[in-house]
Order: C-alpha cells, then structure tokens, then sequence
C-alpha cells in the first residue's frame, strides 16, 4: 500500500482485509488523492474542513431551498451538525452570511454527536417547530470525514476507518404546522407524492461507554476511536431501546414499515439484522448508500432516507431513522407517510 506510505510487511495482508470487506464501490472525498499523500498538521487539515466545508454546505443547504420553493430570507432558525472540524464563528455563522439568511434568524450549531448527528439534529430542528409551529428551520448535516485520516496511524481502527469513512453533506427543511398552513413544505417526501410527519424521537446514552466510539485530538488532527465491540453491542443491546421506543407506538422492529439506518459498515447492518430484528431486506436502503458513497458519517441517514423514499412509500406508512454514535449513544427517529 505504498500510496498511503505505509511499509507494515506481513502484518499490512491482514490490515488490509478490512477494504475488501467493507462493501464499498465508490467514496466522494473533498481533496483530491495527491493531497492525502502529504502529512497535513492540524492546523492545515482544519482549513480544509472550514473552506470545503462551507462550499459543499452552501451548496446542498441551496438545492434544498430550491426544491421547496423557499428563499433563505424566509428561514427562520439554521441548525449545523458537524464533528469532523472545528471553527469559531461556527459553521452556520458563516452560512448565515453566504445564504443569505435574515441577521436574526436563530441559529444553532451541533457538535461531537458523529455518525448520530444526522438523526439527533433531525430531531432538534423539529423540536425548535414544536416550539413555534411558525418557524422554517433548515437543517444540515456535513462531514469531511476524509481529513481525520492519519498517514502514521497503523491502528486498526484506523484502518477501519480509512476503508469506511468519506465525505458528505445533506440538507433538510423542517416546517411548523403554522408554516405549512402557510404554504411551505420540505424536500423530504417529494418523492413518491408523500410528505412526512413527525411522530416522535428519543435517544438512548449507554452509561460508561465513553470509550466506544470518537475521537482523540492530537497535533495531527483527529485520531479516530474505534471500538471492534461495536457489532457486539448492537446486536446484544440496541434491541432493548428499540423496543422501549416504538411500543408506545404500537410498532416493533419487525412490523416498522420502513427503516432509514445509518449503516455504518456491513458487520453493523448484519447486527440490526441478527440481533435487533430489522428484516434484512428493510437494509436494503442502506446497503445501497454505502455501497455507493461510504460512511459520510452524520449525513449518511439522511441519504438512505431519500433512498427510501424513492423506492416508494404508502401513506399511513411509518420509516424509522436510526443511527448511533459517541456516548456510546443510540438516536431515533420516527416519521409517518401522510399524503400532499
């Protein structure tokens, strides 16, 4: 593997494996390949996250808008959920201004939630609707999971996540009911002549478990944490949470019509499947995604959700958005298909 610089003899066959396994065809990185043949400091590695960051954030934050007929000026409350850099203004100060947002509208930035972040900031930005039934809040979730890659970390958990992770950002219009009363409505749901109801949402921290999953900074970046019990706890634990969950719902894992998962890699997915009782053909969705862009992190539930909803949804029918991240913590979300 001399294009990463590494010389690790015998023990790289092994290493090496864990590409073959993760069932990826295609990443989006927002450097291209000769950039990462450069050690990069922290310093240099963050400056890349804030300008890429910002161009791609501005980007789909601008597709969303425009598929929901809504100009930036209407938005009301901007939510940003990213882990994968840091900046001071945060993400969203900048988009304010590069939007062209109200200088009023309120804004919230989300940070250290990882791979939940897509679920967990999903639900807050319904929250803030909750909380004036009004309010257009624009969500984005973005990672450029790419730059925490370490060149002089031959651990395996960065082995695993150099053949998992890439780079990605989603957006999504969240409206009050007052809003939509009004006449706005969000992308999600476009597709297949649906749009989506919040029903409900909950996550789950499990105690001592700080260890599992995140990241450690150290002057090259961020040196990625990675437990290999992670499969293990979902399949041994996650049920439980589920459960607790969607029984006030009337619902189980087997009769949920739809499931938006974060994949994170296959021995995950097989862990929903085995141990939490998600029908494997339910997985479908997901598999696709990261087959197709990697583990994006944060965004990659939102992808699968658009996944689903391409692939056609009934009204009356419910989708479950799922991901997991450092805590070691579970997030989900529940929406129901109504039609428009």
């Amino acid at each position: 593997m001399e294009r990463f610089g590494l010389s690790l003899g015998a023990s790289f066959d092994r290493l090496a494996l864990v590409f073959d396994h993760a069932g990826i065809e295609t990443r989006h990185f927002a450097m291209p390949f000769e950039w990462f043949q450069t050690d990069r400091g922290l310093a240099e590695r963050n400056e890349c996250y804030v300008r890429e960051g910002l161009a791609l954030a501005e980007r789909v934050a601008t597709e969303c808008l425009a598929r929901a007929g809504i100009t930036a000026a209407e938005v009301d409350h901007i939510v940003v959920a990213s882990t994968t850099g840091l900046s001071a203004p945060s993400l969203e100060a900048h988009l304010v201004n590069r939007l062209g947002l109200r200088s009023t509208a309120n804004r919230t930035p989300l940070w250290g939630l990882g791979c939940a972040g897509g679920v967990a900031g999903l639900a807050r930005a319904v929250a803030f609707t909750r909380a004036d039934p009004e309010a257009l809040v624009l969500f984005i979730a973005l990672e450029l999971c790419s730059l925490t890659f370490q060149q002089e970390d031959y651990s395996r958990s960065n082995f695993i996540a150099s053949s998992l992770f890439s780079d990605g950002a989603a957006a999504v219009l969240v409206a009050g009911d007052g809003a939509l009363r009004n006449g706005a409505h969000g992308p999600l749901g476009e597709a297949g002549g649906v749009s989506l109801r919040f029903d409900g949402a909950q996550g789950h921290l499990w105690p001592d478990s700080t260890d599992v999953m995140g990241w450690e900074i150290n002057d090259d970046g961020l040196k990625v944490l990675f437990s290999s019990e992670i499969p293990k706890i979902v399949h041994d634990r996650v049920r439980p949470t589920l459960e607790a969950f969607l029984a006030p719902f009337d619902l189980t894992p087997s009769t949920v019509d739809h499931y938006a998962i974060h994949p994170g890699g296959p021995r995950v997915m097989t862990a929903y499947r085995d141990g939490v009782g998600v029908p494997d053909a339910a997985l479908g969705p997901a598999r696709a995604v990261l087959r197709e862009f990697g583990n994006m992190s944060s965004p990659t539930c939102l992808f699968v959700l658009e996944r689903v909803l391409e692939a056609g949804v009934k009204p009356g029918e419910r989708i479950l958005v799922a991901a997991l991240g450092p805590g070691f913590a579970a997030e989900y979300l529940l929406v129901s298909a109504i039609a428009r």
